[in-house]
Order: structure tokens, then sequence, then C-alpha cells
């Protein structure tokens, strides 16, 4: 069972950072420059799609992560696209992508999907390129397809419960929004769709921002040994959600990373660092963070606001990781370089 979620964890991690990737390393830099170039804006709807295809990504990389034949993990992917809900139909009788889809339901559905092509097996023999595929929409899918509403509550009382938190005094609330959202961000819940649930916007959005940013530059300094120097980069351009497998089963490696977190969510509120919905959910990827608190800080860009933006999306947060992941390895020994390694082949 734990090598089961391992493989099912590994591969939603790598679908969720390939799909998201392009978006957070563009998208805010692109929206710097379509208003003096236009067609960029065609750059910008693609990254969007890509997105959008997170589901069928999370499938296939599924199916590779167990080892399944080419005709089983297109069918984990079409199954994981159906139980989704990214795909959406009109009144006028047009489909729809709505967003990412809820990333908790299609990992559901895609170890639903593993089980039954298992199951399934050599049984169908000649005829699995025809029978599988639909089979897989029709058993699997369909059942994460009616799972869905319950998943969708269930974020839904997730985002209630934070926004209930945000009724607390302003540092409180975002040292437990920070360490909240540092810990979301390392589950299958999307930061970004728990905050759109709620509209967390203002300082909440601020601490939920840094929370994941000392998730990232924890894991990737956390990581750097174990890992080449892109993949410990990915987890700050990219999504520290590629660790995701290693937290469920080594939780203790995000000790130094909690601890940072409620620190920088703690300035988020005496600092009176605010984001979006949309900002809440992605760190340091792509500048989303940083640039939607330089867009709302009171002065824009001044000399102030560059040096707070700096201090608490960069330079805080690498000392502060740096010094707890030193503790927590070398002096407490509870932690150590292996945990961390991460397996692409």
């Amino acid at each position: 069972m734990k090598e089961f979620f391992s493989k099912l964890l590994n591969g939603m991690s790598i679908g969720i950072v390939v799909s998201l990737i392009p978006n957070a390393l563009l998208g805010e830099i692109l929206k710097l420059f379509i208003p003096f170039f236009p067609p960029l804006q065609h750059v910008l709807d693609i990254t969007a799609f890509i997105m959008s295809l997170l589901p069928v990504l999370i499938g296939v990389m599924v199916g590779i992560s167990f080892k399944l034949s080419s005709i089983q993990t297109a069918s984990i992917g079409i199954a994981a696209m159906v139980g989704s809900g990214v795909v959406q139909k009109t009144a006028e009788g047009l489909f729809t992508l709505n967003g990412i889809g809820v990333v908790v339901n299609t990992g559901i559905t895609a170890a639903l999907a593993v089980l039954f092509v298992q199951f399934v097996g050599d049984r169908l023999k000649a005829y699995s390129i025809l029978l599988l595929p639909t089979l897989s929409i029709l058993i699997p899918g369909m059942a994460g397809y009616l799972l869905l509403p319950f998943m969708k509550s269930t974020t839904g009382l997730i985002g209630v419960a934070i926004a209930t938190i945000t009724n607390l005094q302003p540092v409180l609330m975002g040292m437990i929004i920070a360490v909240a959202f540092c810990l979301i961000i390392l589950s299958p819940v999307s930061t970004v769709g728990v905050a759109t649930v709620i509209s967390l916007s203002g300082v909440g959005s601020g601490a939920a921002n840094l929370g994941i940013v000392a998730a990232g530059i924890g894991l990737a300094i956390a990581s750097y040994k174990a890992n080449s120097l892109g993949t410990a980069l990915a987890h700050v351009l990219g999504s520290p959600k590629i660790q995701m497998g290693n937290f469920f089963m080594k939780p203790k490696i995000v000790i130094p990373m909690i601890i940072t977190a409620a620190v920088l969510g703690g300035l988020a509120g005496f600092l009176n660092i605010q984001g979006t919905p949309y900002s809440a959910g992605f760190g340091l990827s792509g500048l989303v963070g940083p640039m939607n608190f330089m867009r709302l800080a009171d002065g824009g860009w001044s000399s102030k606001n560059i040096a707070i933006m700096i201090s608490t999306f960069l330079i805080i947060p690498f000392l502060l990781n740096v010094f707890f992941l030193y503790l927590f390895s070398k002096k407490l020994k509870i932690i150590k370089s292996e945990d961390y390694k991460l397996n692409f082949d």
C-alpha cells in the first residue's frame, strides 16, 4: 500500500509541475509586455490552456510511474480528465475548460483507474485497444465523476476554515495561514483552488503566498545535495508539490519550512503584505507573489516597498531555512539530504 501511494503521489507531482510551470514562469512577465506587443496574448492564452490539461498529464504520469503499457497509461489519462471536473458544458451546449479542476478528485480517479487496469490486465487480449479506454471512462472515470461534488464540498470546507482564521488579528492570522498553505502546497489540494474558493485576498493572501515561498525556498536548499540544480530550482520556479510523495512518506522533512512559514506569516500581518486569490497560490513562481505585492502596496514601487519585497520573499526565507535546516539536520539529526531525493526516471 505504501508503494502504491508513493507511485501515485510521485506521478501526480510531476504532472502538476509540468502543467503549471509554463504559466507560472511566463504569466506575469507576459502581462508586462502585452500592452506593448499584443501578439504575446496568444502565448499567455496557450499557457493557460496547458494548465487545464493538468488532469490528463496527472493520469499519464501516474501510468508511467506504475510502468503500465501505453494503452493503459492513456486510459488512465482519459479517466482522470473525466473525474477532474475541468470540462464543463454550458447552457449553449459548448464545452469549456474550468481552470485545473479538483486536483484531489483527479488523484482519486487516477488511483481508481490504476486499480482497474491492473485488475483487467491481459484479459481483453487483442481487444484492449478497443475496450480499455471506453471501460476506463465508464467505470473509474464515472466513479470519479460521481465523487466530484463531494470532493468540491470538502475543498470548500477547507476554505471556510481558512476564511474563519482570517478574522483573527493580522499577525497570528498570518502565521496560521502561512503554515496552512505551506502544508497545502505539499498536498494534492490546489492552493490556487483553495484561495479562489474563499476569495482569499489582502493580508491573508500575502501570508499564504509567503507560506509557499517558505516551502519552495526551503525544499530547494534541502534537496540540492540529493538532486540536480535544475530539480532544486523547480521547487521555487515551479512548485514545491514535486516533494509531495516524500512529504507524505516522511512529514518530518518540512519542519524547518513550517517554522520559517510561521515567521514569514507573522511578518505579512505586521508589514501589511497583500495579494490576490490568484497570487496566494503561487509563491515565487513567475514572480506572481512579489509582483502582486508591489502592485497593491501603498506607494507602489517605492524604495521601502522594494526593500520589503526583497527581504520577505528572498532574504529572510533563505536565511531562516538555512538556519533551521542546519539545526534539524546537523544538530538534532532529525532529517537528512536523502529524505528529499526525487526520482523522475
